[in-house]
């Protein structure tokens, strides 16, 4: 896998390229795809996920979080409480940057913070800046082994239905016959209380790659009985399924991955819930115009 997949530092001038190309600024998820794109990586190695057993992230989106947090260490990169990365300055001047020492003074700078808060840097490795990520990425492949472990799937199908309930959606049910294309229920989306979408789903409880097959079968099944289709997964979409799911003249299919989910299932606080520390301070200054 090492030897195929690109190195953190090497994907240095292919992120800061993916982002000119964006037009300077771009999601996580932007700058994933754009990057696959540029330097031509092939499904097999972009589907190599980084830790099977504990969550859907590829290998390389792994690397790809470790690149940002350097280069903003370095200050060619900085990034919104949105999740919205943006050249710098700095980095729209030189455009490209020497990996090697790019890496070498992040390295200086760890040392030098490490030595001020020594608690802080445990680890030998230099912590992500990525918006609070190794926490984000601890609590979701917590909810990815239960979802994928140790709930039933029948538990799976109910979850999909109450999220859809909490999104908006009216008339839901789960079918969940067997041998109905991967059909696991229905529903009505309403747009604005004004239009309405009959939606067929598929909620599949995966560790690896939903493939355009998947995708083609879904759509052959939901043809003739919805609008639209709806592909909810706790994995993730290569490539080409996801070209497929939007493929020109063939009913489209949305797709929701393993880390969309969870992330819906955060902002509904179904099973996650969010501890906000209250933070108060005096205000000497406004004492002081008393």
């Amino acid at each position: 896998m090492d030897k195929q997949v690109p190195t953190f530092d090497a994907l240095m001038n292919p992120l800061l390229d993916a982002l000119f190309a964006l037009g300077g600024s771009g999601s996580v998820d932007e700058i994933y795809e754009k990057v696959l794109e540029l330097e031509n990586i092939d499904e097999e190695i972009s589907s190599v996920l980084h830790n099977p057993e504990k969550s859907n992230q590829t290998e390389i989106a792994c690397r790809l979080s470790w690149t940002r947090s350097y280069l903003k260490k370095c200050g060619f990169l900085e990034n919104s409480n949105r999740g919205v990365w943006t050249l710098t300055k700095l980095a729209k001047e030189q455009r490209h940057v020497k990996p090697q020492v790019v890496v070498r003074e992040v390295r200086k700078i760890s040392k030098a913070e490490s030595k001020q808060h020594p608690k802080k840097y445990k680890s030998k490795h230099i912590e992500l800046s990525d918006d609070n990520a190794l926490e984000v990425q601890t609590w979701h492949e917590e909810l990815y082994h239960l979802l994928t472990h140790e709930i039933s799937p029948e538990a799976f199908e109910r979850l999909t239905q109450r999220l859809l309930r909490e999104s908006g959606f009216i008339q839901v049910e789960v079918t969940g016959k067997t041998g109905d294309g991967g059909i696991d229920g229905k529903g009505i989306a309403r747009i604005h209380g004004f239009m309405s979408f009959h939606v067929i789903f598929q909620c599949k409880r995966y560790k690896g790659s939903i493939s355009a097959g998947n995708i083609r079968d879904f759509r052959g099944a939901m043809v003739g009985r919805a609008d639209k289709g709806l592909f909810i997964t706790t994995g993730t979409f290569t490539r080409s399924a996801i070209k497929e799911a939007t493929r020109d003249g063939a009913p489209p299919i949305d797709l929701v991955d393993g880390e969309q989910l969870a992330e819906k299932l955060k902002e509904f606080q179904l099973g996650i819930r969010t501890q906000m520390i209250e933070e108060v301070t005096v205000d000497k200054d406004w004492f002081a115009n008393l």
